[in-house]
């Protein structure tokens, strides 16, 4: 067995025995560099980002109120809230979806929020 064989090995026994979850944070912080985004861990309030990452839950504002659509999107190594205002509902953005976002990040109650983000839905990785 080679060396090259070895790091196969290990790599397949890691996901063999790691959570869902963990691999899917692995697989979105190297898609992640792949593509040219930022990590949203290293993201700073006030800096112009660019975010890829797989949207966890979507939240529809009531139709009393004002109209206002929140995801919030992980990529891999922290998550990031999304608010579109004036929006309550935008057709590919739904819970599952790979997106790549950008705007300026901002903090609210300690959170990292992208208002009005720039998106761009992606194709699922075959």
């Amino acid at each position: 067995m080679s060396a090259k064989d070895g790091g196969y090995f290990s790599r397949l026994v890691r996901k063999l025995t790691s959570d869902v979850e963990d691999l899917d944070a692995d697989e979105m912080s190297e898609r992640s560099g792949a593509e040219g985004a930022q990590r949203a861990c290293d993201c700073r309030s006030g800096e112009e980002v660019t975010v890829l990452g797989r949207l966890r839950s979507v939240e529809l504002s009531p139709t009393d109120g004002p109209a206002s659509l929140q995801a919030e999107l992980f990529d891999g190594t922290q998550g990031v809230t999304l608010i579109w205002l004036g929006r309550r509902r935008i057709p590919g953005i739904e819970p599952g979806r790979t997106v790549k976002v950008r705007g300026r990040m901002a903090e609210r109650d300690g959170q990292k929020v992208l208002y009005n983000p720039y998106y761009e839905l992606q194709s699922p990785v075959g």
